[in-house]
């Protein structure tokens, strides 16, 4: 049994705030600890249930903020950026039985800690098939054309309400309760860590192949908070306007869908400027 970690730190205990997760901060130094603590937990849970393998792909920012040397040696970790796949690179060698995705949020436009879709605040909004779409959502499906179904989520209460529309059977766990986007009610890492790798064993149960999603095809509208920004998101093939401040592309694959999204939200990113945005 091969378990796949999807591991990003917005969703971690003890986060609340962009400092939180910023590198290079202070505060980012301190939680890199806690959010190691929450990915372990889920690997020793993985272990417990049986799992032979257990691989965690960094998804956060720079994708370099895990402490390699807290993980249980048995875990292999899949750190730094440009990855075909992005936060779940690796999900299409056909060796993966189960995914989990560790320390996730709410997507973007909605209540949540740290609330967003890849970008922090240029995005507005997110859908996928006129669903309002999340990073957990997305990636969900991305995994189900592999055959990967998704068995355990972790990050704050609206999450785990988040991951019963995109992955039902899956176990969760809150690490934090929401208060407002930047706050939260906090249970401490020794009570999240037991929490996760209790569930994480339970979870590894539904670690079973199913068979690829395939066919149909992908709309995704993105909304973003100023005009030029849509209008820049257009110059990736296929991206056109689709109402004001948003885009459209339409897809036959999640995986050419989420590498569109990838190739948008980059050019974006370039397009934002200091304080205006």
């Amino acid at each position: 049994m091969k378990i796949l970690v999807s591991a990003d730190m917005e969703g971690a205990t003890g986060v609340t705030w962009p400092g939180d997760v910023l590198p290079g901060t202070p505060q980012w130094e301190r939680c890199r600890a806690l959010f190691t603590s929450d990915v372990n937990a889920a690997a020793l849970g993985f272990f417990d249930g049986g799992a032979d393998e257990v691989v965690v792909n960094e998804a956060h920012w720079s994708m370099r903020n895990l402490l390699l040397e807290r993980l249980d040696d048995r875990v292999q970790m899949l750190t730094g950026r440009h990855k075909s796949l992005s936060m779940v690179e690796g999900v299409q060698h056909g060796d993966v039985d189960g995914i989990a995705f560790v320390g996730y949020h709410t997507g973007a436009g909605t209540e949540g800690v740290l609330a967003h879709t890849y970008l922090a605040n240029s995005i507005t909004g997110v859908w996928l098939n006129g669903t309002r779409a999340s990073e957990g959502l997305l990636n969900a499906h991305v995994a189900a054309e592999y055959g990967v179904p998704v068995i355990l989520v972790t990050g704050d209460d609206l999450t785990c309400v988040d991951a019963r529309g995109y992955a039902p059977g899956a176990r969760t766990v809150a690490v934090k309760d929401h208060v407002s986007r930047y706050a939260a009610v906090c249970r401490t890492p020794a009570r999240t860590a037991a929490d996760i790798r209790a569930a994480a064993a339970e979870a590894a149960a539904l670690a079973v192949r199913r068979t690829p999603v395939t066919g149909g095809s992908w709309t995704v509208e993105l909304e973003f908070d100023a005009a030029h920004l849509a209008a820049a998101a257009t110059v990736v093939p296929g991206v056109a306007p689709s109402g004001e401040r948003r885009v459209a592309y339409t897809s036959g694959t999640m995986y050419e869908g989420i590498r569109t999204f990838k190739a948008v939200t980059t050019i974006v990113s370039a397009a934002v400027e200091e304080q205006y945005g």
